[in-house]
């Protein structure tokens, strides 16, 4: 626990190529250079959860989609255990967690390869609105509706990171799909995407792999990376 940090993402990304053992978590009560999904910076105020966990499956690289996607899935579990009203929370892919429509968490993962195309490591840096949401310029942002202290949460998600984690290694992918299916949007949803193949489609599911599947033009596309929006 760090009373303030420049990043929880940086210092764990430091430590997993110093060779630390999985298992590592790094919590903040703030963070003065937090970031996001494509370097965006990251509004840190003290009050909401700051954490950083570290992984080190034995698992090929192409099966990253899919620890990122068991992230999602035990933060939205942590999530509607302490909130006042868990059925307002939603997952948007590949690992946001909204509240009413509006981002209350996020998930940014990172990985790094071994020479064999394993994962050497996986690194999940997340925040969760506690107690304040930070204005986006392109999203409304919401809180949960919780009493919990960061260390609290902080406490309640390791677990449920730990918990799925064994559950992806002995059952597989499916469990996890079919969480993060529950807590999705609705089959037929039309989503939007600021790139990729196409630039909307009616949401299909998930693949195997954990791409999103969108229904468009009558071609159903895997999509393997980018930002999506709602209808």
């Amino acid at each position: 626990m760090h009373a303030e940090l420049g990043s929880t993402a940086t210092l764990l990304r430091e430590r997993a190529e110093a060779g630390e053992a999985e298992g590592l978590a790094i919590l903040a009560r703030e963070q003065t250079a937090g970031r996001g999904r494509e370097g965006r910076p990251w509004r840190s105020p003290p009050g909401n959860l700051y954490l950083s966990a570290l992984l080190r499956p034995p698992v090929p690289a192409r099966q990253a989609p899919q620890w990122a996607l068991l992230a999602a899935v035990a933060l939205a579990e942590a999530a509607a255990e302490c909130d006042a009203e868990p059925a307002a929370l939603r997952l948007k892919w590949p690992n946001d967690l909204l509240r009413h429509g509006a981002k209350c968490a996020g998930i940014l993962t990172e990985t790094a390869l071994a020479p064999d195309g394993s994962l050497a490591w996986l690194a999940y840096g997340i925040g969760v609105n506690l107690r304040h949401a930070p204005a986006l310029p392109d999203r409304p942002t919401a809180c949960l509706a919780t009493a919990a202290t960061p260390e609290e949460f902080a406490a309640r998600l390791l677990a449920r990171l730990l918990r799925w984690r064994d559950t992806l290694l002995q059952e597989g992918f499916a469990p996890i799909r079919a969480a993060w299916l529950q807590r999705g949007p609705a089959l037929g949803t039309t989503l939007t995407l600021s790139a990729g193949p196409v630039t909307a489609g009616a949401f299909a599911g998930l693949a195997e792999d954990g791409a999103l599947l969108l229904e468009a033009g009558g071609t159903r596309h895997r999509i393997l990376s980018g930002e999506v929006g709602g209808s």
